[in-house]
C-alpha cells in the first residue's frame, strides 16, 4: 500500500483522483470512462519519464543550452535532455512530494518549495496550486512567489484520451490560434512567431490528429473569449480548455512508452494521449521577442487554467 497522500474530487458524473507526488492527476473519470492516462500504482509516479499528469516546472518546456543571460550574467542550469533543460531539470517539482490539503469533495490545495539554486535557478520559490472541480470542469489556480527575480513557467501535463481506449488520432482538435513558434532539430524555438496558415499547425477549424509525425510544438494563442482549445472524441465527448497563458504546447505523446502499469485508460504508447499544456513560450528566458517569464516578489507568478470534459450532447 502506497503512503503517497491522495484525495478524490467528485461532482456529478466526474471523479478525479489527485496525488501529492508531482501534484498529479492520477485518474479522471467521466462516469465509468477513464479520460486521462495514468499509473495504477501511485508509487509509479516516482519514476515518471513522461511526466504523466503532473505539474511541471519551475520552468516548463525547454531552455536551450540549459542556460540564459540576464542583466549581463549567465545562469547555468542542469541539463536533462541532451544539452538542454526540460521541465525544470532532473528531480524537479514534477517528481517530488507536495503537501496536499483537501478542502471538501470539490477542492484541494497543493504546495511545494523550490529552493534557491535548485537545478541552477536563482531564488527560493513558494508554489501553491489550488484545484477546484465544478461539474465537469477542473480549474488549476497556480501561484508562485519568489524571493528574488527568477524565471517561472508552470504547466499541467495531463495526457487526454477522451475515448478511454485506443489512440487519439481520430480525435478532432480546434485551437484559437493563428501563430506558432517554429523549432530547430533540438526542439528549441528559433525566435520566430510564424503564421499557421498553410502549415500542419493550423487548427483554427477542427480537424483530426492524424499526421504521422505527430506534434510537440508551442502554439501562440490568440486573445479572445471562449475556449482556447476544443478536443472532441469520435463519440462526441468534448474537452474545452480555457487559460490566461499565451502559449499551448500540443504534444501527441510521440515519445511515450510503457513504464509502470497503466490505469484503465489506453496503454502508454505513441498517440495514446494528447497533452494540451497551457504555459509561457518555451525558451522564453533566451528569446527577447517572447512574452517574459521572469517574476519577482513584487510581480509573483499566477496562472488560471480550466479543463472541462463533457459527454456527447
Amino acid at each position: 500500500m502506497s503512503d503517497i497522500p491522495r484525495h478524490v474530487l467528485e461532482d456529478g458524473d466526474t471523479r478525479i483522483t489527485l496525488l501529492a507526488l508531482g501534484a498529479a492527476v492520477q485518474d479522471w473519470r467521466l462516469g465509468d470512462r477513464a479520460c486521462v492516462l495514468g499509473f495504477r500504482d501511485p508509487e509509479s509516479y516516482r519514476h515518471n519519464p513522461g511526466y504523466l499528469g503532473t505539474i511541471v516546472g519551475r520552468v516548463a518546456n525547454r531552455i536551450g543550452g540549459a542556460r540564459y543571460t540576464r542583466g549581463g550574467e549567465t545562469v547555468t542550469l542542469t541539463p536533462n535532455e541532451g544539452a538542454n533543460m526540460l521541465h525544470g531539470g532532473p528531480d524537479a517539482i514534477s517528481h517530488r512530494l507536495w503537501t496536499l490539503d483537501p478542502d471538501g469533495p470539490r477542492r484541494a490545495r497543493l504546495g511545494i518549495v523550490s529552493e534557491d539554486g535548485e537545478n541552477g535557478f536563482p531564488g527560493r520559490v513558494e508554489i501553491a496550486v489550488t484545484l477546484t472541480l465544478d461539474g465537469g470542469r477542473l480549474t488549476w489556480d497556480m501561484e508562485a512567489r519568489p524571493d528574488r527575480e527568477t524565471p517561472i513557467n508552470l504547466a499541467q501535463h495531463l495526457y487526454f484520451n477522451l475515448a478511454g481506449a485506443g489512440d487519439i488520432r481520430a480525435h478532432r482538435l480546434r485551437l484559437r490560434a493563428s501563430r506558432y513558434t517554429p523549432i530547430d532539430a533540438a526542439q528549441i524555438p528559433t525566435g520566430e512567431i510564424a503564421p499557421v496558415e498553410g502549415t500542419r499547425f493550423d487548427f483554427r477549424s477542427a480537424r483530426p490528429l492524424d499526421a504521422p509525425e505527430g506534434w510537440d510544438h508551442n502554439i501562440a494563442l490568440d486573445p479572445g473569449d471562449g475556449p482556447a482549445a476544443e478536443l472532441t472524441a469520435p463519440d462526441g465527448t468534448t474537452l474545452r480548455l480555457r487559460t490566461d497563458q499565451p502559449g499551448l504546447q500540443v504534444y501527441s505523446s510521440n515519445g511515450l512508452g510503457p513504464t509502470g502499469t497503466p490505469n484503465d485508460s489506453a496503454p502508454h504508447q505513441t498517440f495514446a494521449g494528447l497533452c494540451l499544456e497551457a504555459q509561457g513560450f518555451p525558451d522564453a528566458p533566451n528569446q527577447p521577442s517572447f512574452p517574459p517569464v521572469f517574476h519577482t516578489p513584487d510581480r509573483p507568478y499566477r496562472q488560471i487554467t480550466s479543463v472541462e470534459i463533457a459527454p456527447p450532447r
